[in-house]
């Protein structure tokens, strides 16, 4: 097992940075270290991507573990590799991405569906796979795809919330990839961290009684 994957499976929470401003990126990020949150995805499809993960790893040293996520293919993959990304995340399944990461030292979490598809990323080097899309799927086909695939850690991404996480937990996630529920735009907008900070350590300590 991967330090990063161990320090998933203890941190259970991943926050999903996604069109963040660069000017408010290291406040928001601050706020969540605060609350408990530790692990950060910064996704590629946000601009300045790559710059921030690099200022996040030196700014946050080991308080925090960086990651690039919405890493589509392998030159996304190996942009985020060069800007010192700890993991990679993506909402699809491409092989490539998995054998480079695993070659480079860095963990990926593909994004799948499918029974078939969350196997083959297991075969292709993946120690876990972020389930996707759990908004529309719901917690319960993450309890029955569980069932016979319980060996492969499951990160449950889209549609979680303070009411039904442990739910989510409860049907098998071994964490859960959180966006606009924990980083809400208007707060950060707003200069109201505080409240970041407030919603980050409900979730962390609801993660983590779980």
């Amino acid at each position: 097992m991967s330090q990063m994957l161990d320090r998933l499976l203890q941190e259970k929470v991943v926050a999903i940075f996604r069109f963040i401003e660069d000017q408010y990126a290291d406040q928001a990020a601050q706020a969540l270290l605060d609350g408990g949150i530790t692990l950060m995805e910064i996704t590629m499809n946000t601009e300045g991507a790559t710059n921030m993960i690099a200022r996040w790893r030196e700014k946050f040293g080991e308080q925090a573990s960086v990651g690039a996520g919405t890493v589509l293919d392998l030159d996304m993959a190996k942009e985020a590799v060069a800007a010192g990304s700890q993991f990679m995340i993506s909402p699809n399944l491409d092989e490539s991405v998995v054998v480079y990461g695993y070659e480079n030292g860095v963990p990926v979490w593909p994004g799948c569906m499918t029974p078939t598809e969350i196997v083959r990323a297991w075969k292709a080097g993946a120690e876990a796979v972020k389930v996707f899309p759990m908004g529309t799927l719901g917690w319960k086909y993450l309890a029955e795809i569980r069932a016979p695939l319980d060996k492969i850690p499951m990160m449950a991404s889209g549609g979680v919330d303070l009411d039904n996480i442990g739910d989510y937990f409860k049907a098998g996630a071994s964490a859960v990839g959180m966006g606009s529920k924990l980083l809400n735009m208007d707060w950060v907008r707003s200069g109201r961290f505080d409240l970041l900070t407030e919603r980050a350590s409900k979730f962390a300590e609801a993660a983590k009684s779980l």
